[in-house]
């Protein structure tokens, strides 16, 4: 940051911006990584690229963030929830499979909490050549059979917001196979301005660039993101172990021997109770000094996405989910102070 603010290089324009797109693209695997403003100026441009517009379906999960269906909505195309596996809380090949109609352009599974969507094998359950989308906001480092979120769809998107694993306070990244794709996106970013031509706009494009000064953020946390990384799973794999034994209170989403979780919130879901259970653990673990965030609202119960459809996996785990401190920064004693009083709640 120093060197952007001596050198004035402080824009989109600097070099920073470019070393922050190789080192995300050679991380994650991917042959394209561009950088833009937040996850959700990705999801955007991703739809963007791909032509999806007004007429066309798109499958997104009832249980997400409302980032992923409002990129749908911003392009003028239709949103089609699917429902989530009650053990992983991520949308499945079959249910994914069973809601797709002539008229459905593509699917964005969502890594939700940092489990990873095994996107082969979604792959597997679609007709040929339909757009996967992944939306890895919350799942840098994830690994399905060794491959990072991004690395098997056609574009995947992520999010620098300030409580994800590695931030730039504001902003994203949208990763793709195709270069032609990845151009697309470069010139929408852009606000359409032609690479060969400037002031030339010959579509109407967005403003979605990150700066130079946050590059150089990003870019110093690419460089530690395996510290990072390795902080969050010494946090979660403590809280598995010690809550265990109360299995027939929380639900824990197991993660596979051939997955590596992102662990960006360790989550658990209260297996009774509901909404007003959820809140009374909350309220419990806040005097306690001890700040929590509940399950994402389902996309089916906010105003502009309502469909009626019903929902039981979403609307369990938007009830009931409590998400605990999950940061490299807790030392082990802060990860059973949390345990204790989480269970003296339970029991209260």
């Amino acid at each position: 940051m120093v060197d952007c603010i001596e050198t004035e290089w402080i824009s989109s324009q600097g070099a920073y911006v470019g070393r922050f797109e190789d080192a995300f693209a050679e991380y994650a695997g991917v042959p394209h990584a561009i950088a833009c403003s937040s996850g959700t100026t990705a999801l955007h441009l991703a739809l963007v690229a791909l032509g999806i517009g007004p007429g066309d379906d798109v499958l997104v999960p009832a249980m997400t963030y409302v980032a992923s269906a409002n990129a749908v909505s911003y392009v003028g195309a239709n949103v089609v929830l699917v429902d989530s596996d009650p053990e992983s809380l991520n949308v499945t090949p079959d249910a994914v499979a069973a809601a797709v109609t002539p008229a459905t352009k593509a699917v964005i599974p969502v890594d939700l909490f940092g489990m990873p969507v095994d996107v082969p094998a979604l792959r597997g359950a679609l007709p040929a050549g339909m757009a996967v989308v992944e939306d890895a906001a919350e799942a840098i480092g994830a690994r399905v059979r060794g491959h990072h979120p991004g690395s098997t769809a056609d574009i995947a998107t992520f999010s620098f917001f300030g409580n994800k694993t590695i931030t730039t306070g504001e902003g994203g990244m949208v990763t793709c196979q195709a270069p032609e794709v990845a151009a697309r996106i470069r010139l929408y970013r852009d606000q359409g301005q032609d690479p060969e031509r400037t002031y030339f706009h010959p579509v109407l494009g967005f403003n979605y660039r990150l700066t130079n000064l946050q590059a150089a953020v990003g870019l110093a946390q690419m460089e530690r993101i395996e510290h990072h990384l390795a902080e969050r799973r010494r946090v979660a794999e403590r809280y598995a172990r010690q809550l265990a034994d109360i299995d027939h209170l929380v639900h824990i989403p197991p993660v596979p021997g051939d997955t590596a979780h992102g662990n960006w919130m360790f989550t658990v879901v209260l297996r009774q109770g509901g909404a007003e259970a959820r809140d009374r653990v909350r309220e419990h673990l806040a005097v306690d000094g001890i700040e929590t965030r509940p399950g994402f609202t389902p996309i089916h119960r906010l105003p502009m996405h309502a469909d009626g459809g019903d929902y039981p996996v979403a609307d369990w785990v938007g009830d009931s989910a409590v998400s605990l401190p999950t940061h490299g920064r807790l030392t082990d004693d802060d990860v059973d102070y949390v345990v204790t009083r989480l269970r003296a709640a339970l029991g209260a």
